[in-house]
């Protein structure tokens, strides 16, 4: 085949695969599938943002009003601002997410086409990518500036591959705004790229800017946003509950540490990761290092998501495990080469037939992916959004409160704040904490009888466990 054709075939499938995708999110959205938490949390911050109040967003947990930057500091979202006054709907953040995943098949074949040699192995590589079920998932995922560091994270590897600087600190400037730890990876690249490559000078330049970022994130830009420290070090308060407590905890403790890592749930994830890609990184096990502080991060954290493969935290991950796919596989013969390149296609396509976030192919997939709602109740909903008037003050349940999050105020029930409306799914019992959050019916049924009983409350709509009350006056 001409080499055109295999670059053509490339395109064709980012194409494809984006708009398979944005398909499957578009109709988790319509058929209220996705929650406030955390799509509604992100429209939210880029409304705010196109209305003038830069990443300003509700506390679930407190309603305080807050600067995102407070909880993570992915300022990557205020560049959303603009598309949104193009086109108001969440489903653009969705469309932006999907897209950007897909186009990190391109460093992805022009990293295999490199060292490889060959157009058609760089080809299947890119294939194998858009198959691996946890790029699909990642892109599902409702939308969380993390991800958008996975195409970003891919064209640095290529850049500084390619000894291309200035495209690359673009790039990593880039993927350091999508997350407080995406830095880390970016400091990683400069160590492989000083060992690797034998550029120390500017290896190491980059490793200080890397680190510096992840050390003003946390020590600057969150207490200063939050008047304290990170409410996600509650994740690791059983392993020292902060970067330097780890690192304490590590030198004192050393088995806590070790347990922490050595779970069952934490081996699976590990072998969730690899299987898909036969574990072929090893070849190139410098670049494939370079995961391994992210990969860390999410085995240490008690929160059970973040040791779960088809969520954003693998964001920081997948890059640096497919790129060392694509330049290990030099160390083979041509022959080899290629029978690696289509041993990955085959395992990811196997994988994402078998739990892939397709219709009819999820397996154990979160609980909102598996919600079927009847067409009445469905309807109920529809009914429930179409009654809060824009910009309204609000309450609502999770899911309900994706639809509603395009305001300047919106709590999560059973927090009341200045709402003047409150729009109840009964079925739809997920409340917000401090960090994290979880299930509680009686919460949530003391909130409706709550709002039922006070005079100040009128209830508007009740149809089919979905309830609307109106603030009087």
């Amino acid at each position: 085949m001409h080499a055109r054709a295999w670059v053509f075939g490339v395109w064709a499938a980012i194409l494809l695969w984006s708009v398979a995708l944005f398909l499957v999110v578009r109709d988790h959205f319509l058929n209220f599938r996705l929650g406030r938490y955390d799509l509604g949390n992100m429209v939210q911050a880029v409304w705010n943002t196109a209305d003038g109040r830069p990443l300003e967003s509700t506390n679930g947990a407190t309603g305080e009003q807050m600067t995102r930057l407070g909880s993570h500091v992915d300022p990557i979202l205020a560049a959303l601002a603009p598309l949104w006054l193009v086109a108001p709907t969440p489903l653009t953040l969705i469309a932006v997410q999907v897209g950007a995943v897909a186009l990190g098949a391109l460093p992805v074949f022009w990293l295999a086409r490199r060292h490889l040699e060959s157009e058609r192995v760089a080809a299947i590589l890119a294939a194998g990518y858009l198959a691996y079920p946890w790029v699909a998932w990642t892109a599902v995922d409702v939308f969380h500036p993390v991800t958008l560091a996975i195409p970003l994270l891919l064209f640095c590897a290529w850049f500084l591959d390619s000894d291309r600087l200035i495209p690359f600190a673009v790039c990593a400037v880039l993927a350091a705004m999508c997350g407080e730890l995406m830095a880390v990876g970016v400091a990683g690249l400069g160590v492989w790229y000083a060992l690797a490559r034998g550029r120390r000078r500017a290896g190491i330049a980059i490793v200080c800017a890397g680190i510096g970022w992840v050390v003003l994130a946390f020590s600057v830009v969150v207490p200063a946003f939050s008047q304290g420290s990170s409410v996600f070090y509650g994740a690791y308060d059983e392993v020292g509950g902060s970067p330097l407590g780890i690192l304490r905890k590590a030198v004192t403790d050393p088995l806590t540490v070790a347990t922490a890592v050595a779970s069952w749930s934490d081996a699976l994830y590990l072998f969730l990761l690899a299987a898909p890609l036969g574990g072929l990184f090893i070849l190139a096990p410098g670049l494939a290092a370079v995961a391994l502080p992210q990969l860390s991060a999410n085995l240490l954290a008690s929160w059970d998501a973040t040791t779960d493969p088809r969520a954003h935290y693998v964001a920081g991950v997948l890059p640096f495990l497919i790129a060392a796919v694509a330049v290990g596989l030099s160390r083979l013969s041509p022959e080899g080469r290629i029978r690696g390149a289509l041993l990955v296609l085959t395992l990811s396509v196997v994988s994402a037939v078998m739990v892939g976030p397709w219709p009819g192919a999820v397996t154990g997939a979160p609980t909102f992916y598996r919600t079927n709602a009847s067409p009445e109740f469905l309807g109920a909903l529809r009914a429930a959004v179409a009654l809060i008037p824009d910009d309204e003050p609000v309450t609502a349940t999770n899911r309900l409160g994706s639809h509603l999050a395009a305001r300047r105020y919106l709590y999560s029930a059973p927090v009341l704040g200045s709402a003047k409306w409150a729009a109840l799914d009964m079925s739809d019992t997920w409340v917000p904490a401090v960090w994290g959050g979880g299930s509680d019916p009686e919460a949530i049924l003391a909130f409706r009888l709550r709002l039922a009983q006070s005079p100040d409350w009128h209830l508007v709509l009740d149809q089919g466990g979905v309830v609307v009350f109106q603030k009087v006056g």
